[in-house]
């Protein structure tokens, strides 16, 4: 699988360059049609607002389990039950599919319900995406994510990007922040304390610990628009310097 480099370019298993090919908005290219899963979390909110400013997205199929409360003209919100996603998306098409589903174990109680939102309807999300044609699948991981983790976030993590992998989509963005930073609706006190005191540690990771930098939410947000427009074909892997290269060509 190939990974993004400090520059936020493909670099495959042997160094090579990432192959390029016609996936993707560039310039001059067809308004997309984008599927996207989790617009009510942290970085998916942030990500909704960033795809209404491009004028590469024309329509935006946004799925949920309750209403979003959000209206705009290009904005179809689809309330779906992610145990039967596919039969419940039947008719749609789409160029793009954005994913930003996830929890905390906090959130779900038990490993095994972590795992059904974070694995299971990251999958389930992933073929619905597949049938509607999608030819860009893109997904918010974590750094340190590995299947062979002793870690069980990390792990769950690891093993959902390995199983994407083998959905077959022509092209597949993973991106793998550390901890997101900005303010969430609902702040938990750990990680206020952790968002806040992390820009003062940052300066500190460098090298081949910059990946555990945290990063706003914002920026991964602008990252996913940008790897909308790319021309890469097949996996990619993009941590921290990868991710603020990324965003940083979200308007070219």
């Amino acid at each position: 699988m190939a990974i993004a480099d400090a520059n936020g370019r493909g670099v495959g298993a042997k160094g090579t360059g990432a192959s390029t090919g016609g996936i993707g908005a560039a310039k001059g290219t067809a308004v997309q049609v984008a599927l996207l899963a989790g617009a009510s979390g942290f970085v998916g909110g942030y990500l909704l607002e960033a795809l209404l400013e491009t004028p590469d997205v024309g329509r935006i199929f946004a799925i949920s389990r309750r209403p979003l409360g959000r209206e705009h003209p290009r904005i179809a919100n689809r309330i779906v039950q992610f145990d039967k996603l596919q039969s419940q998306l039947q008719g749609i098409t789409c160029q793009v599919a954005l994913c930003c589903l996830g929890t905390t174990l906090r959130q779900a109680g038990s490993q095994q319900e972590f795992r059904r939102v974070d694995f299971d309807y990251v999958l389930s999300f992933a073929a619905a995406a597949k049938a509607a044609q999608a030819q860009r699948f893109i997904v918010v991981s974590s750094v340190g994510a590995n299947p062979q983790s002793r870690n069980f976030y990390l792990r769950t993590k690891g093993e959902m990007e390995a199983a994407l992998a083998n959905v077959g989509f022509p092209a597949l963005d993973i991106l793998q922040p550390g901890m997101l930073l900005g303010w969430r609706r609902h702040p938990r006190p750990l990680e206020l304390v952790a968002s806040l005191a992390m820009p003062l540690v940052n300066p500190f990771l460098f090298g081949a610990r910059d990946q555990y930098r945290g990063i706003p939410a914002r920026t991964v947000a602008a990252a996913m628009v940008a790897a909308t427009r790319s021309v890469r074909r097949g996996p990619q892997r993009y941590t921290y310097a990868g991710i603020k290269a990324l965003a940083g060509r979200r308007g070219s």
